[in-house]
């Protein structure tokens, strides 16, 4: 009897001690996505500048602006308790593929937005919703 009693004392120290792994390999990970999102949210700004300062192809600077929005997109939807700011960038997202011609127009405001979600700022959100709620769903 007093072998299992010290067979489950070990036992059970063991499983919290996996158990407080998991929640900080958990808490590392989420943290990768942060900064992931973090990166991708900037280059789609230096892309947004490119596009802006740039000559020649704009088309290929505008995929490139696309490409990492999306992986900005793609990140925002791996990170926990995120939800009403992943609708946000996934419309975003949605509006940058589905209507470059309205975007074009829009990338300085989409831009400001950003830069205000890299600094923090809450209202970061709010500009970008308000870009998506400009573009017009019915024309190109």
């Amino acid at each position: 009897m007093i072998r299992a009693i010290i067979l489950f004392i070990i036992t059970f120290i063991a499983l919290l001690v996996f158990i407080a792994l998991y929640i900080d390999e958990t808490k590392r990970v989420q943290e990768t996505y942060r900064k992931q999102y973090k990166v991708n949210l900037t280059k789609v700004i230096e892309d947004i500048d490119s596009y802006k300062n740039g000559e020649g192809d704009h088309d290929l600077r505008y995929m490139r602006i696309v490409s990492d929005m999306s992986g900005a997109n793609s990140f925002a939807f791996l990170i926990d308790k995120f939800n009403d700011k992943q609708i946000i960038i996934n419309e975003l997202t949605t509006c940058t593929m589905k209507y470059p011609v309205q975007m074009k127009e829009k990338l300085d405001d989409m831009r400001q937005a950003l830069s205000d979600i890299l600094d923090d700022v809450d209202k970061g959100y709010e500009e970008a919703a308000a870009v998506v709620s400009s573009v017009d769903k019915k024309g190109y």
